[in-house]
C-alpha cells in the first residue's frame, strides 16, 4: 500500500506494554511522529509516559504492537538517538570534556575527532570554557547542559528527554528551555519530551500527548501552534496563555478519570 506524504520517522502501532504478569503499563498506543517534531508527553504520574521513551530507545521491549524507528525496529536505531535523563549522570572522574567525549570513545573515534565533537558540543550549550572541570566543580544547570552536550556528540536523528529540568529551579529551566530550543533549530533533531510541567510542555513543542494512567493510554493531542523560535515575550503572550490554560483543564480531566 502506498503511504501518502513523508514516512514519519517514529510510529507506534496498537502497542501495549506489561511487565511480566503485572498490570498493563500502556494500552493501545497509536501514534506516528514527523521529523522535526518536538512531541511532549504529560500526564499524570504511572501513565507511562517514561515507558514509551525506553520503548523508543528498545531499552524496553513492548508486550504486543508494533514500533518503527526511522524505518527499523527500535533495537536496529540505537545509534540514530540519545537518551537525556531526570539526572545528569557524570562520572565525577571524569573532566567535563572527557564526560561528554564518552559515547565516541565507546564507539572508538580517535582522540583527535573525540576533542573536536566535544568541544564543539559544549559550545553549542555555552560551556566552552567548562572543559576542564569536574562535575563536582559545576551547578545543577551546568551538569544538566553537559549532559545534553553529551547527548549531541552523536548527532543523534532522535532526542529522548526523561524531565531533564525537573530538579531545577524555575528561572534555570526556563533558560535552559530557551536554550534546548536553540539548539534544536541549528541540529534538527527529532525530539520526545517528558515533563509535569505543562508550560513547559506549551513552551517547547509542537504537540503535545496528553496521557491517562491505569493504564497509560493517548487521552488526546494538542498541537502547538506558536510560532518559532520561542522566548520570553511567548510565555507572555495571550495564546501561550490560553494553551497552558487549555492543557491544564485537560489534565485536570484527566486526573479525575483515575480509578
Amino acid at each position: 500500500m502506498r503511504q501518502d506524504g513523508p514516512l514519519p520517522i517514529v510510529a507506534f502501532t496498537d502497542v501495549v506494554k506489561r511487565y511480566g504478569d503485572g498490570p498493563l503499563i500502556l494500552d493501545n498506543i497509536s501514534f506516528a511522529a514527523q521529523r522535526g517534531d518536538f512531541i511532549t508527553l504529560i500526564g499524570p504520574s504511572g501513565c507511562g509516559k517514561s515507558t514509551v521513551l525506553k520503548l523508543i530507545s528498545g531499552l524496553n521491549p513492548v508486550s504486543s504492537g508494533q514500533i518503527v524507528v526511522d524505518g527499523a525496529v527500535p533495537s536496529g536505531a540505537v545509534e540514530k538517538l540519545s537518551f537525556v535523563f531526570q539526572e545528569p549522570t557524570l562520572l565525577p572522574w571524569r573532566t567535563v570534556e572527557r564526560n561528554v567525549e564518552l559515547p565516541l570513545r565507546l564507539q572508538g573515534a580517535d582522540p583527535a575527532s573525540r576533542f573536536e565533537v566535544a568541544r564543539r558540543s559544549l559550545a553549542l550549550v555555552g560551556l566552552s570554557d567548562r572543559m576542564g572541570y569536574y562535575p563536582r566543580q559545576l551547578s545543577g544547570g551546568q551538569k544538566m547542559r553537559v549532559s545534553i552536550a553529551r547527548a549531541l556528540s552523536v548527532s543523534p536523528r532522535i532526542l529522548l528527554l526523561d524531565e531533564p529540568f525537573g530538579a531545577l529551579d524555575e528561572m534555570t529551566r526556563d533558560h535552559l528551555n530557551e536554550e534546548l530550543l536553540a539548539i534544536r533549530q541549528q541540529l534538527a533533531w527529532t525530539a520526545f519530551f517528558v515533563t509535569h510541567s505543562v508550560a513547559e510542555a506549551v513552551f517547547l513543542s509542537n504537540r503535545i500527548l496528553v496521557m491517562s494512567a491505569s493504564p497509560g493510554r493517548i487521552h488526546t493531542e494538542v498541537r502547538v501552534d506558536l510560532p518559532y523560535p520561542r522566548t520570553e515575550e511567548t510565555r507572555q503572550s495571550p495564546s501561550y496563555q490560553a494553551l497552558v490554560g487549555q492543557v491544564s483543564k485537560m489534565l485536570r480531566s484527566v486526573e479525575r478519570l483515575r480509578p
